[in-house]
């Protein structure tokens, strides 16, 4: 059939069509068509959607992405037939009945996600049955070596090339903003490439951003690498793994991050940046991602046979994960917070303690310092100065202001205390709340918006006293906060006697 283009500014992969011509065509919502340019040669994919009134019978809604391929102006005539489902399709409902991914399998399917071929939907289902069924380790292989043969790799002429990870489920964890510079002030290169929030309050993209752009190119990743040892720039706009931040815009709103793709996720942009050192952080305990010890060290063997078998060295570190790392969640908050530890504050210590230890491990794997001496190491750089100096360069190299002090990054105007309701400890801080209300406040995407915590666990407060700030730029984002933060109750405060269990109970 034939049909004239009608372009629409539209960000997603697919075409327009009245409902007469999709019958026409024997096609519904979800199926797929080839579009071809006979003028130019060109075709594309695409999946369908129908309208009775957007549109004319004729006439075929050309959404922006598929143009970029196929480059038709308005009015072009273009010769639209159905087209089969991909096999990629078959390969993920075997997944959905308990089966496997072969080698192949796997790249079909990460070749379809990376070229659009696939619909949300599909995607959707894809990340959903992984999640469910689970990835074994071929499998997380194949995924692993298919992310990075369908993007672009760094290659570096200097080695050791250094990066590090930390898993999430734990809120505040800006670590990187301290480990990145260290670790380059130390002479090592690190091309940290990082994603955005998925489950949590703020990624290390979304902190970074506060402070420069965090969109370039793999080439300008390691030019700007090379000149002054390291950057922290957001994975999805480089074409590094590019399949993996598809997939995470997939599992944000499912708000899961299945074991497998994680750990292919992780993995992948290691090897593609050319990393032959990884330290991770896998944080444990209660309302994390890792509950107990025991599960930690089962992922930390499977990272680091994962790492074996694509020729990287991994070590991994167990770190505390039932209270946040410092005192804030959500993006001005925690660049604040970090940025006033490079200048020379040392609290909070849960954030200078965490980023020092895994800077210490990353030192001693190089060789920059002897096995025990990293912590030191570390702790030395960043007493000095170079690594404020390193975090300066940076910012600077990736377009931000390098004067920028703590004192000039501020949270969102509109706050409110939440204040203790008797005396007592607090007893129990619920990171999964914490992270809630961060969101309903409006962080990651407000950057002003997130949670000071002035009383983390063990603390004693008195009657009033303020336990936690919420901040948001948006008066109703703040009043949605309140007003879920009255149901979740992230912070818990008991005095000496939890109970009191009177002698009629048990008469």
């Amino acid at each position: 059939m034939k049909l004239t283009v009608k372009l629409l500014d539209i960000a997603n992969r697919g075409v327009l069509l009245h409902s007469t011509d999709a019958r026409n065509m024997r096609v519904r919502d979800g199926d797929r068509v080839l579009v071809a340019d006979e003028a130019t040669g060109k075709t594309a994919q695409a999946h369908v959607d129908t309208t009775g009134s957007l549109i004319e019978p004729g006439v075929i809604g050309v959404y922006r992405p598929l143009n970029a391929t196929l480059a038709v102006d308005e009015g072009t005539v273009v010769v639209v037939r159905s087209a089969e489902r991909p096999a990629s399709l078959r390969h993920i409902k075997k997944k959905m009945d308990g089966g496997r991914f072969t080698k192949d399998e796997t790249v079909d399917i990460v070749r379809d996600i990376v070229d659009d071929i696939l619909s949300p939907g599909e995607i959707t289902a894809y990340v959903t049955a992984s999640y469910i069924n689970g990835l074994d380790m071929d499998e997380v292989e194949y995924l692993t070596r298919a992310t990075v043969e369908t993007g672009e790799r760094l290659h570096f002429t200097r080695h050791p090339i250094v990066d590090k990870h930390s898993i999430g489920g734990v809120p505040g964890n800006k670590i990187t903003l301290l480990i990145a510079p260290i670790i380059a002030a130390s002479g090592l290169l690190i091309p940290k490439t990082s994603s955005r929030a998925i489950t949590g309050a703020g990624g290390t993209a979304d902190l970074m951003e506060v402070l420069a752009p965090v969109s370039f190119t793999a080439t300008e990743v390691q030019q700007m690498t090379e000149k002054v040892g390291g950057v922290i720039v957001w994975g999805g706009a480089t074409n590094i793994a590019p399949a993996d931040d598809k997939i995470i815009t997939y599992e944000y709103p499912l708000r899961i991050d299945a074991r497998g793709q994680m750990i292919a996720s992780v993995m992948a942009k290691k090897f593609a940046v050319g990393a032959d050192l990884v330290v991770i952080d896998i944080p444990v305990g209660r309302n994390t991602k890792i509950p107990d010890p025991q599960e930690g060290r089962k992922l930390a063997r499977e990272f680091i046979e994962i790492g074996e078998r694509l020729g990287m060295r991994v070590e991994c570190a167990l770190s505390y994960g039932e209270s946040l790392v410092g005192h804030t969640i959500g993006p001005n908050l925690e660049v604040r917070e970090a940025l006033a530890v490079l200048e020379g504050a040392t609290e909070p210590s849960s954030l200078v303690q965490k980023s020092l230890s895994l800077s210490g491990i990353a030192l001693e794997m190089a060789g920059k310092a002897a096995q025990g001496q990293g912590y030191q190491a570390a702790a030395e750089l960043l007493r000095s100065g170079k690594a404020l100096e390193k975090m300066r360069q940076i910012i600077e190299i990736q377009g931000g202001d390098p004067t920028v002090k703590a004192e000039d990054i501020v949270p969102g105007e509109y706050r409110f205390d939440v204040r203790a309701p008797q005396d007592g400890y607090v007893i129990e801080l619920n990171n999964s709340a914490l992270v809630t209300l961060a969101r309903l406040a409006g962080s990651p995407y407000d950057h002003g918006a997130g949670l000071e915590i002035h009383a983390k666990k063990g603390t004693r407060v008195k009657k009033g006293d303020p336990i936690f700030t919420i901040y948001a730029e948006r008066e109703w984002r703040l009043e949605r906060a309140i007003e879920v933060g009255r149901t979740l109750m992230p912070v818990v405060v008991e005095g000496m006697v939890l109970e009191r269990i009177p002698h009629e109970r048990w008469v």
